[in-house]
């Protein structure tokens, strides 16, 4: 990193605390959610992302989308969807990275990433993820260095809440500096988006009979959401 870039970024960019980290990481994930919540009224408002980037951004290769039935002590059996990725800071400086993602069915339903998912879940398919790197949504969050060799591999985890989903597209915040400020239709409030990565998987119908299913990824474009 060269001198001046460091001193624009600042000292607690360049090695913040574990807490300074987490404090950052709660109010990026909080401004996720509101974005996730008025998302739908401002679709019509929202405005395309710069053409090419002129924020920080972030490299996310996102791995396959499974649902995976997994049972669960007194429960039973349970599905849940998953997905790998890895994340890739080739920004020119090191950043926090705390992402934020939202699955969406396609019938109104927008599902925040391990919310309503047990510990158990989550460490049962980060063992079947078979990779010693892999990281679960929380620990994953904190300091990103610079290149590839530091890239970081994750895995989000969501409840399974429809078995019939008419599409299946994720929403994947954090990776990017960009935002726009939108008002209301009314003009009385004024909204911050943040440019998002969606991400299409392939829409497969009935999954009652399918104990466990993997889906294509069919697109993915930037938006601001």
């Amino acid at each position: 990193m060269k001198t001046s870039d460091s001193q624009s970024i600042g000292k607690s960019m360049i090695r913040p605390s574990r807490r300074s980290m987490l404090s950052r990481a709660a109010r990026i994930l909080g401004a996720c959610a509101l974005a996730a919540a008025v998302a739908g009224p401002l679709a019509a408002l929202a405005p395309e992302p710069e053409p090419v980037p002129r924020r920080w951004q972030l490299e996310i290769e996102p791995g396959e989308l499974r649902m995976t039935t997994v049972t669960l002590d007194k429960l039973g059996p349970r599905r849940f969807y998953s997905m790998t990725y890895k994340v890739i800071n080739n920004s020119g400086q090191d950043l926090l990275f705390a992402p934020a993602f939202d699955l969406a069915d396609g019938r109104g339903q927008v599902i925040r990433s391990g919310r309503d998912v047990p510990a158990a879940v989550t460490s049962q398919l980060l063992e079947d993820a078979r990779n010693p790197f892999i990281q679960d949504q929380i620990g994953i969050i904190g300091e990103i260095r610079q290149g590839q060799e530091n890239a970081k591999d994750g895995l989000i985890v969501w409840p399974a809440t429809s078995l019939a989903p008419a599409e299946i597209t994720i929403y994947v915040g954090g990776l990017s500096g960009e935002t726009a400020t939108v008002s209301s239709a009314d003009g009385k409030a004024r909204f911050v988006l943040r440019k998002s990565l969606k991400l299409d998987f392939g829409a497969p119908g009935d999954l009652t009979t399918q104990p466990n299913h993997a889906f294509p990824l069919e697109a993915r474009a930037w938006i601001m959401r």
